[in-house]
């Protein structure tokens, strides 16, 4: 039969647990994959200073979360009526200054806990071109549609990228000795860059993230997302109508190989009863107020607490709370 796919060879990485703690930092992409681990049950912190695309924004978030860095008014600005941090995506921007330092200072807190005992880091590089401030020469990882006067852009070099994370990897790894690292490149093209500029970033990452792999062998792995959508998902039908992004389908496509190969039978065989509960919770009954719908409620229930019982490190008070509040709300 003739072959009409070219098959990636997906190189190993490391195994994943429903006990490991995950975070992911990155493009799109990476919020992705991550709401698909959270779906799944899975400790994951996905985002905490929302999408970042280039490499130096995420480093220089990871060490303020390292630090524990407490943000003041003087790190925003105000623009068009809001209030932006330059290292923060846009969902951060918010009309006052005190709900800005709120939510950004919060959601520090959790990331800085979390990676005090991290098993596995994820990220996510999405491009080597960057906005450099003119008067202060900081990177920023998002510019809130200010003035283009107003910063350098530029490319970043792979000595760059590798000098940045190898200094960042060393530190983290002395102080964490069993974290492991997955680095991927977003397979979403910077089209404004113009094709040719794309390729040109996105060999820089992958250039950089070669000469990371062979530095901290064993400790940083390569998953070859961009790789598959290139190469095996090679056709305009993998991809939403912007011909930019991946399809819904393209993404499905990418998580099923991500977990074929960072997760066991048993890890995958415990997402697979979690995907099913979400399912069944996100049902909607042609009659709510039926008997059939009460009994199918507490079926819900009983196999919640089945779950809770068998895999007490699992969260499922949420999907608790829903099912009590149907099952009360059939009872008046």
């Amino acid at each position: 039969m003739m072959n009409l796919f070219t098959t990636i060879d997906i190189p190993s990485l490391p195994s994943l647990t429903h006990s490991d703690k995950l975070m992911l930092i990155g493009s799109c992409f990476a919020t992705e994959m991550g709401e698909r681990l959270q779906r799944a049950k899975f400790a994951c912190d996905v985002n905490p200073y929302g999408v970042l695309y280039n490499p130096l924004s995420i480093s220089q978030a990871l060490k303020e979360m390292l630090s524990g860095k407490v943000y003041t008014p003087t790190d925003l600005f105000q623009h068009a009526d809001y209030w932006h941090s330059p290292m923060h995506h846009g969902d951060f921007s918010v009309p006052t200054v005190d709900e800005a330092l709120q939510t950004i200072n919060h959601r520090i807190a959790m990331a800085h806990e979390a990676l005090q005992s991290l098993d596995c880091l994820l990220l996510t590089f999405g491009t080597a071109w960057v906005y450099e401030e003119k008067d202060t020469h900081r990177i920023v990882g998002n510019c809130h549609k200010l003035p283009e006067r107003n910063f350098l852009r530029r490319r970043l070099s792979v000595e760059e990228i590798v000098s940045e994370y190898t200094s960042l990897f060393t530190g983290m790894m002395a102080r964490n000795p069993k974290l492991k690292i997955v680095l991927t490149v977003s397979p979403i093209r910077h089209v404004r860059d113009g094709l040719h500029n794309n390729q040109l970033s996105k060999a820089t990452l992958l250039l950089a993230i070669d000469q990371l792999q062979q530095s901290f062998s064993g400790r940083v792995f390569y998953f070859p997302a961009y790789e598959l959508l290139m190469d095996e998902l090679r056709d305009y039908r993998f991809y939403a109508d912007d011909l930019v992004h991946p399809s819904a389908k393209a993404v499905e496509m990418v998580w099923q190989r991500f977990v074929q190969v960072a997760m066991n039978a048993d890890t995958q065989q415990l997402m697979k009863q979690c995907n099913n509960l979400a399912q069944a919770l996100n049902h909607r009954p042609l009659q709510p107020q039926s008997e059939e719908n009460c009994r199918f409620l507490q079926q819900i229930m009983l196999k919640i607490e089945e779950l809770s019982e068998k895999y007490p490190n699992l969260d499922f008070q949420n999907e608790k709370a829903l099912c009590h509040t149907r099952l009360n709300n059939l009872q008046k």
